[in-house]
Formats: structure tokens, sequence, C-alpha cells
């Protein structure tokens, strides 16, 4: 009886070391992890502010063209005035009807070339009032993503250098732990971390089934896990299993959990 009770708090211990590693490395995963995606975030920041500027860009080629093409209606309507002026004064020495007619059709087809180019000239300031319109807002919501990507580069530098001192600590946590553990149980705490996506070698059970698992445990596998009696293994994940209240209340007074509270 006294062997089985001493077997039972050896195992237990195990699995309040094991928890603990557990969930230091899984902050320091998550830790790298963030850092690892910085550079990923700002670029896609940097990339949408570069589409930004280019739409502003072509908004500008836009009116320049519109402001290039009224010179050009302005230089048409010079041209036709100075024609209707040429014809005028050819009125004065015409010698025949047929002339005179000739002459007025040509006059009145210039003056129907500066209305046209008047009108044209009205429809590209409208566009022209428009495209500003437009390059206001944008402009607006340009200098406003700048102070966003100014204000996030900065605000990710202040993580990152919390987290450099967090990782630090972590690291020597991780290593006082491990050495908690004897060297068989490390390693396979170590290949299972290896081997699953997420990391996590040690996996609670909650409703029947292991963390992140839709695999439910038989009920005899739960009674010998809530019982604490030996170390057991998911025959699905391969990962080790712990109690969901063992590792509540782990979680509770967690290193890890505590020190992100003071920051």
């Amino acid at each position: 009886m006294e062997h089985k009770i001493q077997e039972a708090v050896t195992v237990i211990d195990k699995l309040r070391v094991l928890y603990n590693l557990q969930l230091i490395d899984s902050r320091i995963d998550e830790i790298r992890k963030f850092r690892k995606n910085i550079p990923i975030e700002i670029e896609s920041l940097e990339e949408e502010l570069d589409k930004m500027k280019k739409k502003l860009e072509n908004i500008h080629e836009d009116i320049l063209y519109l402001k290039e093409n009224i010179n050009r209606q302005n230089q048409s309507v010079k041209s036709s005035e100075i024609l209707i002026n040429k014809y005028e004064k050819q009125k004065d020495h015409v010698k025949n009807h047929k002339e005179l007619y000739s002459l007025d059709k040509e006059i009145d087809y210039q003056k129907l070339e500066i209305q046209l180019s008047k009108k044209r000239i009205k429809e590209l300031n409208i566009q022209i009032y428009k495209k500003k319109e437009i390059l206001k807002k944008k402009e607006y919501l340009l200098k406003n993503k700048k102070e966003h990507l100014l204000h996030k580069k900065k605000e990710l530098n202040n993580i990152l250098l919390e987290n450099d001192k967090e990782e630090k600590i972590l690291l020597k946590k991780s290593l006082f732990f491990s050495k908690k553990v004897d060297n068989n149980l490390l390693k396979t705490y170590q290949r299972i971390r290896n081997g699953v996506k997420n990391g996590v070698a040690i996996a609670p059970v909650q409703r029947g089934a292991p963390l992140g698992s839709y695999l439910a445990i038989t009920p005899q596998k739960y009674s010998e896990l809530v019982q604490r009696t030996k170390l057991l293994i998911d025959e699905h994940s391969g990962r080790i299993l712990i109690d969901s209240e063992l590792a509540e209340e782990e979680k509770k007074k967690s290193f890890v959990f505590c020190y992100k509270k003071k920051l």
C-alpha cells in the first residue's frame, strides 16, 4: 500500500513538471512564431501602402492627361478663332455670292468647333474636379496608413523587446524543469514535441478527448488517467495525457501565466 502511494505521487510529480515544461516551451514557440511573422505583417502593410501610392500616382497622371486635353481644346479654340478672323477678312474681297457662301459656311463650321471644344473643356474640368476630390480622400487615407504603419512598427518593436526578455527567462526555466525530468522521459517528451504540428506533447483531456483532438479516449483509459497512477499515451496522437483538473491547477500557478500578468 505504501509503495502504491509513493508511485502515485511520483507520477503526479512527473505530470506536474512535464506540464509546466510544456507551458513554458509552448510560450517560447508562441514568441518565436510571433517574431517570425512580424516581417510578413510589416511587408503586407508596406505592400498595401505601395498600392495606395500607385493609385495616387495614377490619379495624378489622369489629372495631368485631362489638363493636357484641355490645353489641346483651348489651342483648338484659338485656331478656330484665327480661321474665323481670316475668313471674315476674306469676305471683304469676295467677287461672287458662291465665295461668300463658302466662307460663311467655313465660319459657321469653326464656330461649331469652338462650341464643341468649350463643351469638352467644361466636361474635362468636371472630371478634373471629381478626380481631385478622390485624390483628396485617398491622400487622407494614405496619411493615416503611413501613421498606422509607423505606430505598428513601434508597437511591434516594443513587444519584441519584451518578448526577448521573456524568452531569455523562459529558456532558463525550461532548462530548470528539464533537469527535473529523467533523461528517457525528457527524450520522449522532445520526440513527441518534434513530431506534432503545434509542439504540444502533454495534452489535457477535456470532455473525454485530448485537447485539439476529436477522437475520445476509452472510458477505461480515462479512469486510469484520473487515478494518476501511471503515465498514459494517447494512441491516436502519441501525446502524453494529463487530466484537465491537474492541468488547470498547474496552469493557475504556472510561471508563464504569472509572468504574462506582470507584463
